[in-house]
């Protein structure tokens, strides 16, 4: 791989990251179709980690408040929660520790994001030999990415989008955490794919986007540290440095500009021209195999 085409797939996997159209497909297609050679392992953690320093940057406002929020709820919990009466007898019954109004919602969504972290985390780690088997098929990417337009296109028509993250429930976490699961599969969109879950579960489109990005970040994390710890057993990777700094910075800072206009587009635009990109690029890339007769 040279430099254009490392810089090219790094800005490809900062935009197809978050903007739901599936970045695990097009790393898969693109190369595949322009006759380019794999990426690589090297290449694939890098990027990978492009695009985690791109959100944890865009959202540390939001995860420190959540982080800080969880772990005082923890510790209201552990505190004794009746304190002994004091002398002065006018107490006549103790107060219960508890959270401001505020942090304890910060903290019921730090809580809900854990939840719907863990479908994904236990599929990746029970099939993970299936899935990986599924990125060497340009025809199930191309398959599955037109599961991405209808999944943007039913819920833009059937979804109510009328309730905030205030309002969500366990289930929602929990149902928007399986739709991450699956969304393991090449060409089915991971944020596409989270965002349809929220917009089905009545969510409105700029805050079913923020808790599928909020829920992505252990995700995104969490692999690509899978992915450097296989890394560190691959040697010979001092000529690669300009490739691999190239990838990484492209996809950090491209991805870093997709959550801040997908946030910015949701909140008054619709989800059907991703879906049409999503259904002409699958029927295309299926014609083109269909041509090379696979």
């Amino acid at each position: 791989m040279n430099l254009i085409q490392a810089f090219f797939l790094g800005i490809l996997q900062g935009a197809t990251e978050f903007l739901p159209v599936s970045s695990s497909g097009h790393l898969v297609l693109v190369p595949w179709l322009l006759g380019w050679p794999a990426p690589g392992l090297a290449f694939d953690a890098l990027v990978h980690w492009g695009t985690a320093l791109a959100i944890v940057v865009y959202f540390w406002r939001d995860w420190v408040a959540l982080v800080r929020a969880a772990l005082r709820s923890l510790l209201v919990l552990v505190r004794p929660r009746v304190r002994r009466a004091q002398a002065d007898e006018s107490v006549s019954e103790p107060q219960a520790a508890t959270l401001p109004s505020t942090e304890q919602a910060e903290a019921r969504l730090a809580w809900l994001i854990i939840l719907g972290t863990v479908p994904a985390a236990l599929v990746g780690w029970l099939l993970e030999d299936l899935f990986e088997g599924m990125f060497a098929r340009p025809v199930a990417a191309a398959a599955f990415l037109l599961v991405t337009a209808a999944l943007l296109t039913a819920s833009e028509r059937f979804g109510r989008r009328e309730r905030g993250l205030d309002t969500l429930t366990w289930r929602d976490a929990l149902l928007v955490g399986l739709a991450q699961a699956l969304a393991i599969l090449p060409g089915l969109s991971r944020s596409g794919a989270t965002i349809a879950a929220g917009l089905a579960r009545g969510l409105k489109r700029e805050q079913a986007a923020r808790f599928s990005f909020l829920l992505a970040t252990p995700i995104i994390l969490g692999a690509g540290l899978l992915k450097l710890v296989d890394l560190a057993q691959v040697g010979g990777l001092a000529a690669q440095v300009p490739v691999l700094v190239a990838g990484f910075l492209a996809a950090g800072l491209v991805g870093f500009g997709c959550i801040h206009f997908l946030l910015r587009y949701l909140q008054r635009r619709r989800l059907y021209p991703f879906a049409i990109y999503c259904a002409a690029a699958g029927l295309a890339c299926l014609l083109v195999a269909l041509v090379r007769g696979l």
